[in-house]
């Protein structure tokens, strides 16, 4: 009996003095364990002490865990009467101010897995992922380097194939039996040529060319001939008197590098009539002809294989591809050295033969599918790291592709001369809030040593590539009007361009004296919508395309996206003849184009979805915007007329000094906006980019002191924050009218929220359109 028993005891001698004995046996009755009742020994039993006026009292803070606990087993006791209210006011705890050790455990266990839960699992948290990645290579790197030491060990073992005589050939292609005798590896070999094998003999494991076999333990020549597919039979003899014999031996290119093979040569010995390999007989075995001896052969895995890589890293040059496959020669045991101009004229000339294929397959690889037959817009622009040294390669040959893609210079030059010759020209008129360099009616050939300056192109609203022209004296707006021409076969409704606000006129100028060019302007202009951030804002707002009624959600920048793309590529043609630099642009303009028409389906739809949420939430934006300034539809259609009508406002209620002052402050601001978004485009040299940097430094330095001018001339105000000129919001104080009640930030923001709701919407019918004609 414990010390436990001995108080029960004396507990219940103290209540027989004071309660009657009917109610001291239910009360015993009710304290006495049994086997259904007992309390259990893993939780001891925790009585609650009350107050004369039946409130708790507790002995000591409880957690929350254990008060929440608590509160629900107290209800579901709440059942028992008032017998079990009787029990709860008394405690049979012996040491009532004892921790309660199951408490405390619960406690930990509680602890333990709230640190649990905080540690990072390595299904969602990259990092631990890395560092369990991390400590599985170390591990393992023990195991891996012993078990490549033991893949070099050259040991005497039997033949896989024949299971009698000792292994002398280990052949890395006829796996899983790769170890050979001498014999089972002449009677394998013969046919399959192009295996690459190890010889054991020396007691390592050698490379051993195709043309060389081992006898009796040692490497001896022989000869091998070319895998060729061979006709039957050449006469009409016994099949018995015509033998295949070695004929020529011609250098093979294949992915693993050059190898030196005979062509099969098939004589009959009772007619004589022989069997030589021709052109068709080498392209059915996928064989390209290098020479017209046949002396060097291609296989045409390299050629595609050569394709995709240039795809994916256009700046590749021919001749690093080259050096790979010269490696994988020298690795294999071979010997010889692969021609780059031979090949490189064969790749071009398996590509032209390719694209004839396709012509007779009536594919055309400058034709946007989605864009047929009505085209909404076509965006042009230049790229000035498309230039080619002087004394980069000359030749006389022409090119292959022809001027599928890239005009003519001839043709070009010609229509420039053309219309010079009949307009009056003004050099340097390319204002628009700035000086552009892509806005000039003239420019001079430029005198550094480069021949072409570039490249312009006109693309589609889904980056598919149109056409092109080399740029001989900077962008003029000769240029990018003969790639209008070119296109004007196709119904197009816009023509986007960075600096349309000034080509447009210019346009309207020509066509008034060619009347040729008239159909031109049924064209819209469309000023590209992130250029035009650059802009003088009121030429923002009556040229941007984001403000062009129709023009859905096109931006007018998707050549930037081929500009990307191409401009990889510069990095080796500028270095290439004209023709080379033509064919090699034409066919990754092809590639590029195929790359967009296999996934055209799925951007459109993508471009769908993603106009109907961003509707969604602009609407929203609408309605917050129109809740907070409490202000009905009504009047945010007038705000969006008097900003289209500031737009076309060309007044001004300064002085003539605090004018020029003005438009000196747009001037730089536009230059330096310009300069920066042109940064990486234009510039493709550490030394031209410093000299951008300085130019932009000492602008902004000329800028702070004129808008300090200005500050100085006009009220309190009318005065600008030199920290503000950048910002794309900036309306400048001379272009505000000063009658109006609501300002001209809210009412921009009220256009631009309207303006993209109409875009959005008019963008899904678009859309739609697009994939019907797709």
């Amino acid at each position: 009996m414990g010390d436990s028993d001995t108080e029960l005891q004396h507990f219940k001698n103290t209540l027989h003095e004071l309660i009657e004995e009917d109610d001291l046996e239910q009360l015993t009755c009710m304290l006495s364990p049994s086997p259904e009742t007992a309390p259990s020994t893993s939780r001891p039993v925790r009585w609650i002490k009350r107050d004369s006026d039946g409130n708790v009292i507790y002995g000591r803070p409880r957690s929350s865990h254990k008060e929440t606990a608590g509160h629900s087993q107290h209800q579901s006791k709440g059942a028992h009467g008032a017998h079990a209210r009787a029990v709860e006011t008394t405690s049979v705890d012996a040491d009532w101010f004892a921790i309660d050790t199951t408490e405390l455990q619960c406690s930990v266990v509680d602890m333990e897995e709230d640190e649990h839960q905080q540690t990072p699992q390595a299904s969602c948290d990259w990092g631990t992922r890395k560092t369990l990645h991390s400590e599985w290579w170390s591990k393992e790197r023990p195991q891996l380097l012993n078990a490549m030491l033991a893949a070099q060990n050259a040991a005497i073992q039997i033949c896989q194939q024949c299971g009698n005589s000792p292994a002398v050939v280990r052949c890395r292609d006829c796996r899983p039996r790769p170890l050979l005798c001498a014999e089972c590896d002449v009677h394998t070999h013969m046919t399959h040529v192009l295996h690459n094998r190890d010889a054991t003999v020396s007691g390592y494991f050698q490379p051993l060319p195709p043309t060389s076999c081992v006898v009796e333990s040692t490497i001896t020549p022989c000869v091998r001939l070319l895998p060729l597919e061979m006709p039957k039979t050449i006469c009409g003899c016994a099949l018995k008197s015509q033998s295949v014999h070695p004929g020529k031996i011609v250098a093979v290119v294949t992915m693993n590098g050059r190898y030196d093979l005979s062509l099969p040569e098939v004589t009959c010995e009772e007619c004589h009539a022989t069997w030589i390999a021709g052109v068709g007989d080498l392209v059915r075995s996928d064989y390209w002809p290098a020479t017209q001896n046949f002396s060097t052969l291609y296989c045409i895995d390299v050629f595609s294989t050569y394709e995709d890589i240039k795809m994916a890293a256009p700046g590749l040059s021919c001749q690093a591809f080259l050096r790979m496959l010269d490696q994988r020669t020298i690795r294999f045991g071979r010997s010889g050295k692969i021609i780059a101009d031979s090949f490189r004229r064969s790749f071009l000339e398996w590509e032209a033969v390719q694209l004839e294929v396709d012509n007779l397959c009536k594919e055309d690889h400058f034709n946007c599918p989605a864009c047929t037959p009505e085209m909404l817009a076509v965006c042009v622009d230049g790229n000035w790291k498309h230039y080619r040294f002087k004394n980069a390669a000359r030749s006389e040959e022409q090119a292959l592709f022809g001027d599928i893609f890239i005009a003519r210079d001839d043709e070009v030059q010609s229509f420039v001369d053309y219309v010079r010759s009949i307009t009056n020209h003004v050099s340097g008129s390319g204002f628009c809030g700035g000086q552009w360099a892509a806005a000039r009616e003239t420019s001079r050939k430029s005198s550094s040593k480069v021949d072409e300056e570039g490249l312009e192109l006109a693309v589609c609203r889904h980056g598919v590539l149109l056409h092109a022209l080399n740029m001989l004296r900077g962008e003029i707006f000769a240029y990018p009007m003969y790639l209008q021409r070119k296109l004007a076969n196709k119904t197009i409704k816009f023509f986007a361009m960075d600096v349309c606000c000034k080509y447009w006129p210019y346009l309207n100028k020509t066509a008034e004296r060619c009347p040729e060019l008239q159909h031109l302007l049924s064209m819209r202009p469309f000023l590209s919508v992130f250029h035009a951030k650059a802009h003088d804002f009121k030429c923002e707002v009556k040229w941007s395309g984001a403000y062009q009624e129709g023009a859905g959600s096109t931006l007018g920048e998707e050549v930037e996206q081929c500009n990307a793309f191409l401009s990889r590529i510069a990095v080796t043609t500028k270095h290439m003849s004209k023709a080379g630099r033509t064919d090699t642009l034409t066919l990754m303009a092809m590639r590029w184009n195929q790359q967009k028409f296999n996934n055209l389906a799925a951007a459109l739809a993508s471009r769908y979805q993603k106009a109907t949420k961003v509707l969604k939430s602009q609407l929203q934006d609408l309605e917050v915007m129109k809740s907070q300034l409490a202000v009905t539809q009504v009047e945010v259609e007038g705000w969006v007329t008097d900003i289209k009508e500031w737009a076309e406002a060309t007044t001004s209620h300064m002085d003539d000094d605090v004018s020029a002052v003005a438009t000196r402050i747009e001037v730089l601001v536009a230059s330096v906006k310009r300069r920066s978004q042109r940064f990486y485009r234009d510039h493709d040299g550490s030394k031209s980019r410093a000299r951008i940097r300085r130019k932009i430094r000492e602008e902004k330095a000329l800028l702070k002191s004129v808008v300090e001018a200005y500050n100085a001339m006009v009220p309190d105000g009318g005065k600008i924050a030199f920290d503000s000129v950048f910002l794309e919001e900036t309306v400048w104080p001379w272009q505000l009218s000063h009658h109006d009640t609501v300002d001209m930030k809210t009412k921009r923001r009220a256009f631009d929220l309207t303006m993209a709701i109409k875009r959005l919407k008019e963008e899904r019918n678009i859309v739609a359109a697009e994939m019907q004609n797709h």
